[in-house]
């Protein structure tokens, strides 16, 4: 189960909040690629908090139904599910980079999937933890 890139949870959201403007038309375009490509992999903890935060957080929420709708979509792509060896993982890598627990699992999980990329705003720009690129597309938006 290997895929090219990671999905964090921020890019899955802004692909589906039409609010946030620069970044949706960003994000959209990004899932849109990787959808067409199916290089792209993400895990369980992506897909409960895009859930919880395109269905309650963002300004314009989506309908719960519509919501589970995506959520069944994604599955075309490979799902990494957590484990306590991802999560022993994910708390090694906070440990060394210092970085939040949750932040460490995005990473755990896709190290795990083999990825070479993340996509995530969270995360330094063009970082390499774990042997995995970190970029965040919407550094150069203002």
């Amino acid at each position: 189960m290997s895929a090219d890139v990671f999905f964090d949870t921020n890019i899955l959201i802004y692909a589906y909040d039409s609010q946030a403007e620069k970044k949706h038309e960003v994000a959209k375009d990004i899932v849109r690629y990787w959808w067409e490509h199916r290089g792209a992999l993400i895990s369980t903890q992506v897909l409960q908090e895009f859930y919880v935060n395109v269905t309650s957080k963002i300004p314009q929420p989506l309908p719960k139904s519509k919501a589970r709708g995506l959520i069944e979509q994604y599955q075309v792509w490979p799902i990494i599910t957590n484990t306590i060896v991802s999560i022993i993982r994910a708390s090694e890598i906070q440990e060394r980079y210092q970085l939040s627990f949750w932040d460490s699992l995005i990473i755990s999980s896709a190290e795990k999937g083999g990825a070479k990329l993340i996509y995530s705003e969270d995360l330094s720009h063009n970082q390499y933890i774990a042997g995995i690129l970190i970029q965040n597309p919407f550094r150069t938006l203002s």
